[in-house]
């Protein structure tokens, strides 16, 4: 009877060994953590408008070609020494002084220029040298001359009479032919022309007197 009544003030008890030993505990829930806040965001440069380029396209060759024959042609250069062939005109002239023109040809087969004053000089000997002073510049430089192939320009020359001078101051010497230099080039030809000169190149008046290029081929 004892037992019995002890069973039946136990029913609401767990006993050990029960549900509550297989039965795991619930584990807290952990806390979430917090949010980090998004960085902010940051603002859009403003936007620039890029300068529109203008792209040149390459030429074609046909456009080449054009532009080619569109240049305007270069001058005709300077008549060179090699350029132009030398003669001598017909003498004129009183007073002691004798005129003649030496002529510049154009034999290059292309136009080319000359102007201004020729150099010329008396020459003697094998070797070519200069016999008194080069020929006094008479005159202002006149206009360029064109000269096309085989056209003609020429430049008085004056040749004083030895017999103008006194001897010892003279010095005359004969001479060969005449040394040219086409103006302003420094390569020279040789022109035949026999006669006395001035060997003394301080002379108180000029043996030899040149003037500017003119067009055509002077005195006849």
């Amino acid at each position: 009877m004892v037992a019995v009544a002890l069973a039946g003030c136990g029913g609401d008890e767990q006993l050990p060994g029960s549900e509550q030993q297989t039965s795991s505990p619930t584990s807290p829930t952990s806390p979430s953590p917090p949010t980090s806040p998004s960085p902010p965001t940051s603002p859009s440069p403003p936007t620039t408008s890029s300068p529109e380029r203008t792209t040149t396209a390459p030429s074609s060759p046909d456009n080449d070609v054009e532009q080619q024959t569109r240049k305007p042609q270069a001058n005709p250069g300077l008549c060179a020494s090699g350029d132009v062939k030398l003669s001598l005109g017909p003498a004129s002239g009183a007073a002691g002084t004798i005129w003649r023109p030496v002529r510049f040809t154009n034999v290059s087969g292309a136009s080319c220029e000359i102007h201004g004053f020729p150099g010329v000089s008396y020459v003697a000997g094998d070797d070519g040298h200069q016999v008194g002073a080069a020929a006094y510049r008479e005159g202002s430089k006149g206009d360029p001359v064109m000269l096309a192939a085989g056209e003609t320009a020429y430049a008085a020359v004056g040749f004083t009479q030895v017999g103008n001078y006194d001897p010892k101051d003279c010095q005359p010497t004969q001479v060969r032919g005449l040394r040219v230099y086409p103006p302003q080039e420094t390569n020279s030809k040789f022109l035949s022309y026999q006669r006395s000169g001035c060997a003394n190149e301080n002379l108180r008046s000029h043996h030899l007197r040149v003037r500017t290029i003119e067009p055509g081929k002077g005195p006849a």
